[in-house]
């Protein structure tokens, strides 16, 4: 199908006009993007897709032993003595497990039994013991232990309070040349070190690590919906995750202590596992925030050693099950994605034209949006969905709804004033030409016509032909091109301004509604022709507006007056255009709505405007401006 440039034009006119509002939007969603201010909600939204993830199964390869109220009411006193850490250890080591994670401060001895604990952590390579490396509240790990079975438990909380990325690696605050690593990376590389999978730098990022093929994607500050608002506040450097937390009411089996100590449990479930020993018990207050996971013991909150565990399962089943890790595209795809759907609502509303057929689009491409954001996180890939969805509604459901819906009004009624000007044409066609000419062929059929009389009547009927005619032109011009006055009468622009001044200035002096016409018996005017070049459409109209409203002037303040001289004459390149009357004069000294508007326009058009009292009485309104050649018609 071929457009018309005509056609072509007229729908970028459209484009910039009714999609103005929706870029603009999108504008400043990118912008409230940038600055941050959208990270809550993008990230409330990577919280609700991880939570209607269907359910995994329970991960086996990780076991957490949970020290929970019932075992501390047992035991009698907290925190748990080293005599008990020890008996425990000792009793999961008869199982063979892999490694054990003991997430529980031993910085200093809590008797009784430290000496016993101290010959265990002497007797066992597989345990990996927690330290803090950063501030505050710093703590080191058991000083018996080698560094290679220290693992920090420094963990980040967003600024909501919610924990989802975790801190694989930093160097140490206090050595810089020293690695450190964190309680769960440590376990991970126990368990596939022990399957000869060992933990290399990465290939595609040199930034990051991998085990095999399976490379750990960082999570940087300013990537994803996380956005550094604050310059001076910098993170702690080091390699981050985002955290895919495993879904289900059981990711991971737990026993407490009293089962392990009677042996109620399957000797199976500890061979060959990750073992991790740590508090689940309320009074401690071992809690971190989380909103990604549906089947929480308390809303919103796990415990710190299922934490860790999640972080070590994440790891390790990345490597051997390829389950997706948590990614971001990069900064250019997600600002693409982000104004794809911004400007999808804009197209649809251009198509539809329809407020209810646009609110359907709208609706389905919102589902669709959020399924695909479904699909992809169940993928691995974290994407830009909030903001997506924030444009598409706003846009949608809003500004560009609205404007190409107002748009649509107003083209409709342009078709509705144009059918009525036809109906109103056949009114006056139908009583004016055709009455007319029935009445001419009905006196022509009895001979009482004679010829004379027939040319009168014909010269009569095509003035009446010729008056529809000038009425259906007039009513065609668009708003730029005419101008309608007070008395109601609508003028072509398009005319040399001396004719327009000549309907401004009779079509203004019988108004009836303007008392101090009616006594006036002496109308001089005169106007003189200026050549189009130098006039704007828009020149003429504000000269029309100014004789128009200095003749109201008369109509409505001249009390008395029985003359008015209406006056444009050109002197070189100047046009002056003088309303005189002789009426009462000024009588106050204050400036009316209706000088301000003359002085208006007279600033407008570059020229001086003049209105004072005449001699002997009158008042005299001016403009003087000097032509000069106009480039544009508008």
């Amino acid at each position: 199908m071929w457009f018309t440039w005509r056609q072509v034009k007229q729908e970028i006119f459209i484009w910039r006009q009714a999609a103005l509002p929706g870029i603009t939007v999108l504008g400043l969603i990118i912008v409230a993007r940038f600055a941050g201010l959208l990270q809550g909600i993008e990230l409330m939204a990577l919280d609700t897709l991880l939570r209607l993830r269907p359910s995994e199964q329970t991960d086996d390869k990780v076991v957490i032993i949970g020290i929970d109220e019932e075992d501390i009411n047992n035991i009698g006193t907290y925190p748990i003595p080293d005599q008990e850490i020890a008996s425990l250890i000792q009793k999961i080591q008869t199982y063979k497990p892999t490694v054990i994670g003991l997430d529980i401060v031993r910085n200093i001895p809590v008797e009784p039994g430290h000496q016993e604990l101290r010959r265990v952590f002497q007797q066992y390579q597989n345990i990996v013991a927690i330290e803090k490396i950063l501030p505050p509240g710093e703590f080191l790990p058991p000083p018996i232990l080698p560094a290679q079975q220290a693992g920090f438990s420094d963990v980040i909380a967003d600024e909501d309070g919610n924990y989802r990325r975790y801190l694989l690696w930093t160097s140490n605050p206090k050595n810089e040349d020293e690695d450190k690593y964190s309680l769960a990376l440590r376990l991970a590389t126990v368990y596939l070190s022990a399957q000869n999978i060992d933990i290399e730098t990465g290939i595609h990022d040199l930034n990051t690590i991998r085990f095999n093929k399976a490379e750990l994607p960082r999570i940087l500050p300013n990537s994803g919906g996380y956005i550094v608002r604050d310059k001076t506040k910098i993170e702690d450097g080091g390699l981050k995750i985002l955290v895919n937390f495993r879904s289900g009411e059981k990711p991971f089996p737990t026993i407490s202590l009293n089962k392990i100590k009677k042996g109620d449990f399957p000797p199976q479930l500890l061979a060959n596992k990750i073992v991790i020993i740590g508090i689940t018990a309320s009074s401690a207050a071992d809690f971190f925030n989380t909103s990604a996971i549906n089947h929480a013991k308390i809303s919103r909150q796990i415990y710190g050693v299922e934490f860790h565990a999640h972080v070590t399962s994440q790891i390790i089943n990345t490597v051997l099950n390829s389950r997706p890790m948590l990614k971001v595209w990069s900064k250019e795809w997600e600002y693409l994605w982000i104004i794809l759907w911004g400007f999808l609502p804009i197209i649809v509303g251009r198509v539809t034209q329809d407020i209810w057929k646009n609110l359907l689009a709208v609706i389905l491409a919102g589902f669709a949006l959020s399924y695909i954001a479904y699909l992809l996180i169940l993928s691995g890939w974290w994407i830009p969905a909030a903001p997506s969805l924030l444009i598409l509604g706003i846009n949608g459901l809003g500004l560009s709804a609205f404007a190409f819906y107002k748009y649509d009004q107003e083209q409709k009624s342009k078709i509705n004033e144009r059918q009525q000007t036809i109906e109103h044409t056949f009114t006056l066609i139908h009583n004016g030409p055709l009455q007319s000419l029935a009445n001419i062929l009905s006196q022509a059929r009895t001979e009482n016509l004679s010829n004379e009389q027939l040319v009168l009547n014909l010269e009569s009927l095509n003035y009446e032909i010729r008056a529809i005619g000038e009425y259906l032109r007039i009513e065609a011009l668009s708003p730029d091109e005419s101008l309608r006055l007070g008395s109601g009468l609508k003028i072509d622009l398009k005319r040399p301004i001396h004719e327009l001044f000549y309907e401004v200035y009779t079509s203004t002096i019988e108004r009836q509604d303007l008392e101090y016409f009616q006594n006036i018996n002496v109308k001089v005017r005169t106007f003189d022709p200026i050549d189009d070049r130098y006039l704007s459409l828009r020149s003429k109209q504000e000269l029309c507006l100014f004789l128009e409203e200095a003749l109201c002037n008369v109509g409505k303040h001249a009390q008395g007056s029985k003359r008015v001289e209406s006056i444009g004459k050109q002197e070189h390149n100047f046009y002056k255009l003088t309303i005189k009357d002789n009426g009462c004069g000024l009588n106050s000294s204050s400036e009316s709505k209706g000088t301000k508007q003359l002085k208006n326009i007279a600033s407008n058009l570059g020229g001086e405007f003049t209105r004072e009292s005449a001699y002997p009485k009158g008042t005299v309104c001016e403009i003087t401006w000097k032509l000069k050649s106009n480039r544009s018609n508008y």
